[in-house]
C-alpha cells in the first residue's frame, strides 16, 4: 500500500467559522508561530493550510475495522495520517469512515488540528554547525508498548531509522538523527504516536527556552 494519500479533490473555498479563523483570513494573523506563542487553540484545519501553504500529508496506514451490530457486521476504514512541511511543522491524526477516502480526509483534518512546532537545531557534539538539520536535544516518545528515542546527529549522517520512523522524521524537517525503537514496532499507529510524542518534547523545549 502506498504511503501517500490518493490525489486530493479540490477543496471548497474556506469560510472561517471561528474568530481566529477570521483573523487569519483577513490577514491580521500571518504566522502559525504567532498562534502558538499566544497559546491559541486550533479549531479549523484550514488555518494551518492558509499559514503553511507547503504543508503536505502522508498516509501512514489504512486498516479495516469490523464491528458486529444488530444489523450485521459493519466495516469501516481507519486511517493514520501525518502532515508536515519538511521544515519544523508536524501533525498526526486518525480518521474513521465507511469509505477509505473519507477516513483519510478525516485523518488529515485531525492532523491539521494537532499541528505542533518542531524545534530543529544541531545538538550533536560531533557537529555544532548551528544549522537546522537535526534536533537540539534527545527526545523520547511513548505510545502503547512502543518507545522511540531520537538523538541529534551530525550533519550528513542522514536518518538512521526504520522506514516508518524515517518518513515521519523527514516530514517534520529532521534530516540527520539516530533513533532507537522498542516494543511492538510493527504497529504503525503506535510508532507514529510515539514519534509524535517525542516531537512534543521538542515543542516543550521550544516553549521553555524561547
Amino acid at each position: 500500500m502506498s504511503n501517500r494519500a490518493p490525489p486530493q479533490r479540490e477543496l471548497p473555498p474556506w469560510e472561517p467559522k471561528t474568530r481566529l479563523g477570521l483573523q487569519v483570513a483577513e490577514g491580521t494573523i500571518t504566522s502559525l508561530d504567532e498562534i502558538f506563542q499566544n497559546g491559541w487553540k486550533l479549531k479549523e484545519g484550514e488555518i494551518v493550510r492558509a499559514l503553511v501553504p507547503d504543508i503536505r500529508d502522508v498516509v501512514i496506514n489504512v486498516g479495516i475495522v469490523q464491528k458486529q451490530t444488530d444489523a450485521g457486521e459493519m466495516t469501516r476504514f481507519a486511517a493514520i495520517v501525518a502532515i508536515g512541511n519538511d521544515a519544523g511543522w508536524f501533525g498526526l491524526g486518525r480518521g474513521k469512515a465507511r469509505q477509505m477516502r473519507l477516513a483519510i480526509d478525516k485523518g488529515i483534518n485531525e492532523a491539521l488540528l494537532h499541528t505542533i512546532p518542531i524545534k530543529l537545531g544541531c545538538g550533536s557534539w560531533e557537529c555544532k554547525c548551528d544549522k537546522l538539520h537535526s534536533i537540539p536535544v534527545k527526545a523520547v516518545g511513548k505510545a502503547g508498548s512502543v518507545r522511540v528515542e531520537i538523538y541529534p546527529g551530525p550533519r550528513g549522517l542522514g536518518l538512521v531509522a526504520g522506514e516508518k520512523v524515517k518518513r515521519l522524521l523527514s516530514l517534520a524537517g529532521v534530516k540527520d538523527a539516530w533513533t532507537k525503537t522498542y516494543g511492538a514496532t510493527s504497529t504503525a499507529s503506535s510508532v507514529a504516536n510515539a514519534v509524535y510524542d517525542a516531537f512534543k518534547q521538542t515543542h516543550r523545549f521550544t516553549t521553555t527556552t524561547g
